[in-house]
């Protein structure tokens, strides 16, 4: 029997990956900063951690920004405070704000509430929420969490509630948006292009107020379907010189910065074993979501190659490794992560396969000058175990399952 899924399904399953990690602050006068990229769940988490608190007292107030029917009486920081000091109760309310950048003055408000006994929670779609802006005006009293769209381990879980299977391979094509398993293949594109557009629509062009929605359009696809590579601004003005397109160095960067606080794309930039430096002229994107490269492909012609790496970016990142790209400027090799944790360091090589000797030359070779005293591993779609008595081969459908490196 076909087994019914609905709207509210994705409540079965709690995030404890993060819950666990903002528990602790439930009582605390500190703002609790939770952003995240649209649809990845930060409402859901918000749900989760009152059903939490109810268990104690029942003095909540909840309000959603994205539901017109309350931005109609509350649009600025005057109707907020207003409208949280008529209906909460005596002693410790613990407030939460959904979507809270749409209201005008939003942080003078969060600033005020925090002091009245208050326990504030707030997310948002953008990343700007933890800028130097915002915080420094919350003077250090903040706490921020960053919430992703689901990883494997969490797809597997949710997958056994809607009674489905969900593949390796079609986390490498598809990615993580917890809504896009509600439907079937053809459904399920639709709404990752119609998310797509809502993100490039509402949370770009109508936010930043930008213009020329043609350039910003190219840049966006440009930028999206280069996932795991190196390249710069210059790289980007040259593609669009190609393409008969003006547009300003400074432009570009401003583009690409509205991506980034939308939390669409995460730079990291490449370091310099002989400068001991950060090189900030180029680095490499990696995209929220792989779905974000797969939606341009034509005629199911996926990057699996560039989403592989992609998807390892995303699950080192839930797993709280620090990372950085390995430019190895003396010889011309360069290693994918650099990976830190707990004082620990871990280099980490990704490939699709290096079951082809040139493969298998070029990735093993790339740790051939690096120092043993840490950990060298290599991730690939292979079926075969290449570990070798230097270098750990790590299968990436088992990658997918570990919660550490060790």
């Amino acid at each position: 029997m076909c087994k019914i899924v609905h709207y509210n399904v994705i409540r079965w399953i709690t995030r404890n990956h993060y819950i666990e990690q903002i528990k602790g602050f439930y009582d605390s006068d500190l703002i609790k900063i939770i952003v995240g990229i649209r649809r990845s769940g930060k409402s859901i988490i918000l749900e989760q951690i009152m059903n939490d608190i109810k268990r104690t007292t029942d003095n909540i107030i909840y309000l959603n920004f994205e539901d017109e029917a309350i931005t109609t009486n509350i649009y600025n920081a005057e109707t907020l405070i207003k409208y949280v000091n008529d209906n909460r109760k005596e002693g410790k309310c613990y407030i939460f704000l959904d979507e809270i950048q749409l209201i005008d003055n939003w942080n003078n408000a969060v600033k005020s509430l925090r002091l009245h006994k208050n326990s504030v929670f707030i997310t948002g779609s953008n990343s700007k929420l933890l800028s130097k802006e915002y915080t420094d005006a919350f003077s250090g009293r903040y706490v921020s969490f960053r919430i992703h769209p689901f990883v494997y381990k969490e797809i597997l879980e949710y997958s056994k509630e809607l009674g489905i299977e969900v593949s390796p391979i079609d986390y490498l094509i598809w990615g993580g948006f917890p809504k896009r398993f509600e439907f079937k293949e053809k459904d399920m594109i639709r709404y990752l292009n119609d998310l797509n557009e809502s993100i490039i629509v509402k949370d770009l062009i109508l936010r930043f107020k930008i213009q020329n929605e043609e350039l910003f359009k190219r840049i966006v696809n440009y930028t999206l379907i280069s996932n795991s590579r190196i390249f710069s601004v210059r790289s980007i003005e040259g593609y669009l010189k190609n393409e008969h397109i003006d547009a300003s160095i400074n432009t570009i960067i401003k583009y690409l910065g509205y991506l980034e606080e939308a939390c669409v794309i995460n730079r990291i930039k490449p370091y310099s074993s002989k400068t001991k430096s950060e090189l900030s002229y180029y680095f490499k994107v990696y995209n929220e979501n792989v779905s974000f490269n797969s939606i341009r492909c034509m005629n199911n012609r996926y990057d699996l190659t560039h989403n592989l790496e992609n998807i390892v970016y995303n699950e080192l990142i839930y797993m709280d490794y620090e990372l950085k790209l390995l430019k190895k400027d003396d010889y011309d090799k360069e290693i994918d992560f650099i990976a830190y944790k707990d004082g620990k360091k871990y280099y980490i090589q990704v490939a699709y396969s290096v079951a082809d000797d040139k493969a298998y030359e070029r990735e093993f070779g790339a740790f051939e000058k690096l120092d043993n005293s840490s950990k060298k591993i290599l991730i690939t779609n292979d079926d075969i175990d290449y570990s070798t008595s230097l270098v750990t081969h790590i299968k990436f459908k088992d990658f997918l399952l570990l919660n550490s490196l060790d």
